[in-house]
């Protein structure tokens, strides 16, 4: 499997001398419900930026020299030479320049989609014990509350702090008011802020292969960094860990080439509208990497993914007022089919009482489909039913003994047991 990161820059904790670089552990994941025994998709948190002298200098480096070579040496000329102007006299004719003034931004177009979002993305200044780290965050009220992903903030739950940097240079503590480790979301409050400018939320469902999407966010420190692309595929099945319970944090994934990187995660990734049709969460990169630590901080290799917006603004909603977020359950857990063995999520336990134990599923079913869409493995089934609500109506296709079932079924919730 390859691996994976979370494409934030927060949530990490600073190295110490001589020790592996701890902000690119691997998460492995695993198939939700509970427990499971698949595979699946290898996703990760980005890596989380270390806030050292020796990183800031490694950007600033970085950004110079490239400024260099891309102009040929130009830039660097005239920061260090006096105004070519007061030379003129002895350099020959000089051509004379008209100022023109930028024309305004076409409808649609990434430049258009820049402006109208910009002013509601934040990036997020996360201290805690184990050091400090930053991501992005989207602006949904005039009066500061800000949706991002969970591994943003995580590290500030004990005891730490968050700063929110805004568009116009301004920033303001905030507090958090509600954490979902299954979604990997979080719901942040900016303080003593007014009239700020609230994103546009879109519908996820609404997309389709190939339609254009512009990124927002703070790769690597650097606010606000515009990226466009394609939706490259939807409802990929992504696994990023698990929370204290053993729950897979596993979601229907929006695919996308945007550049997303480390320090983007929980920054918006909008359609050519501007509305917000998902949260940007992770990525997958090339490198190999131990569980501890890696050699080095990959970036975009254009196979970023975002948390599609529709699903997870009930559980935000949730959050935002102060409750604890609930989840749809089948009441069951599931692992991997065996190579050779037919695609889809095998039964290893059905809770006594549940819904999928009324249905008739029993251990050694294999489930083929949930409504319309097909399953494939563990991670595909957990992915699907964290799409619907506690109380939703679906109908699940499943095989047992070589005969195909299926039956209608309202899903749980898991409110009485979930403590996220």
């Amino acid at each position: 499997m390859s691996d994976a990161q979370f494409p934030q820059h927060g949530g990490s904790q600073a190295p110490q001398p001589g020790s592996p670089d701890p902000y690119q552990h691997a998460t492995t994941a695993w198939p939700g419900g509970g427990s499971g025994g698949g595979t699946g998709t290898e996703e990760r948190p980005a890596p989380r930026r270390r806030r050292t002298g020796l990183a800031a200098a490694v950007v600033a480096t970085s950004l110079l020299v490239g400024g260099g070579a891309g102009l040929g040496g130009a830039a660097l000329w005239d920061a260090t030479h006096e105004d070519p102007a007061s030379s003129a006299s002895t350099q020959g004719p000089t051509t004379s320049t008209v100022s023109q003034t930028q024309a305004p931004a076409a409808d649609g177009s990434v430049e258009s989609v820049a402006q109208k979002v910009l002013p509601s993305v934040v990036k997020i200044d996360v201290t805690g014990s184990q050091g400090s780290a930053s991501g992005s965050g989207i602006i949904l009220t005039a009066d500061g509350t800000i949706l991002t992903n969970n591994h943003v903030v995580e590290m500030a739950e004990d005891g730490g702090s968050l700063k929110v940097s805004f568009d116009d240079g301004s920033s303001a503590d905030a507090e958090i008011l509600g954490t979902d480790p299954l979604t990997d979301t979080a719901v942040i409050k900016a303080q003593d802020v007014s009239d700020l400018t609230p994103a546009t939320i879109g519908k996820s469902a609404n997309l389709g292969v190939g339609e254009g999407v512009v990124a927002i966010g703070s790769p690597f420190g650097l606010d606000a960094t515009v990226t466009s692309g394609i939706v490259s595929a939807l409802n990929r099945p992504v696994n990023v860990g698990s929370d204290d319970q053993g729950n897979s944090t596993t979601y229907p994934a929006i695919q996308t080439d945007a550049a997303i990187n480390p320090g983007n995660s929980g920054g918006p990734l909008v359609d050519m509208t501007g509305a917000v049709i998902g949260i940007n969460s992770s990525i997958r990169t090339a490198a190999s990497q131990s569980p501890y630590g890696s050699s080095s901080e990959s970036g975009s290799i254009g196979l970023g993914f975002a948390i599609p917006i529709d699903e997870v603004m009930p559980i935000v909603d949730q959050m935002a007022q102060g409750e604890t977020p609930t989840h749809a359950r089948l009441g069951i857990t599931v692992g991997n089919p065996q190579s050779g063995d037919d695609a889809g999520a095998v039964v290893r336990e059905v809770t006594s009482g549940s819904t999928a134990d009324k249905a008739g599923l029993a251990s050694g079913s294999v489930i083929t489909k949930i409504d319309d869409q097909r399953i494939t493995d563990a991670d595909s089934l957990v992915a699907t039913i964290r799409s619907y609500r506690p109380g939703d109506s679906v109908t699940v296709t499943w095989t047992s003994n070589g005969e195909e079932q299926s039956a209608d079924l309202v899903l749980d919730s898991d409110a009485t047991s979930s403590t996220s």
